[in-house]
């Protein structure tokens, strides 16, 4: 497709659940490995991410190479960082810690120019990665993810849900669970847990606000996607890179204490 648009969003035109991968280390190699994978989107995260600004500035346009949405989980709700996320080709904002109605309306705010909202004009690279880059366009394509992860946020869903062009909703399992007196963590089986996100997603649907929310696992990413669930991430970058790190040198120990070691003629140690 030509001009101005949004990979994640016409995922979900074609009627499509996204699978979004998610960067949190600031690496051009294994960013380019992480995109060489076929996500949907890609998401950096700058909050507990080790990413900053110029590394994002080296990420977008390997995540923008490989037809995935640039996605970008920002450090708080602050407008400048947003805006500034924005003017470098981010096609979504994953915005932590929305609790209220008037959080959310400052996110989606900061997503859009006027008359829709309060963002201001200059996308210095937007402009670049993005042909036929005009205010209206913008204001259609970006989404805006509201992270739900609180206790006051689920009690407020919906009101949160009732904001102008909010683009979506993100649920942090593990703050969520934290906030209410479950160990942090992705892949609930918790029944309160598992109740709250199932009544996050239903209210979604029936608001048709897209749903997202983090998972651990390739299985439980596709229980949420068969619940409803617009979009699922599946782990990061760092726990593929730990997980099969561990994995590997797991099996090479228990394959090193079924077999005898060598015995050397000479050694030389």
């Amino acid at each position: 497709m030509s001009g101005f648009h949004n990979p994640l969003r016409q995922c979900w035109a074609d009627g499509r659940s996204a699978i979004n991968g998610w960067i949190a280390v600031p690496s051009i190699l294994s960013a380019e490995a992480m995109a060489a994978a076929g996500w949907d989107a890609l998401t950096v995260d700058m909050q507990h991410g080790t990413t900053d600004y110029a590394d994002l500035l080296t990420i977008l346009p390997v995540i923008e190479k490989s037809g995935a949405a640039p996605i970008v989980r920002v450090p708080w709700l602050d407008e400048a960082a947003i805006m500034r996320v924005l003017d470098a080709g981010a096609l979504g904002i994953i915005a932590p810690m929305i609790n209220t109605a008037a959080d959310a309306s400052r996110l989606v705010s900061a997503c859009r120019y006027p008359p829709d909202g309060d963002r201001s004009f200059g996308p210095v690279r937007a402009r670049l990665a993005q042909p036929d880059y005009t205010v209206d366009a913008a204001n259609r394509e970006v989404v805006p993810f509201a992270m739900i992860e609180t206790r006051e946020a689920a009690d407020n869903l919906d009101e949160i849900l009732s904001v102008p062009g909010l683009g979506g909703i993100y649920i942090g399992p593990a703050d969520l669970s934290l906030s209410h007196g479950f160990p942090p963590g992705f892949d609930r089986k918790e029944p309160q847990m598992v109740e709250l996100i199932a009544k996050i997603q239903k209210s979604c649907r029936e608001r048709q606000i897209p749903c997202g929310i983090h998972c651990g696992s390739v299985t439980y990413a596709m229980q949420m996607v068969n619940a409803g669930f617009s979009l699922v991430t599946v782990g990061s970058d760092a726990r593929f890179v730990e997980e099969g790190a561990k994995a590997t040198v797991t099996s090479f120990r228990e394959m090193a204490h079924q077999v005898a070691p060598p015995q050397l003629d000479n050694p030389t140690y």
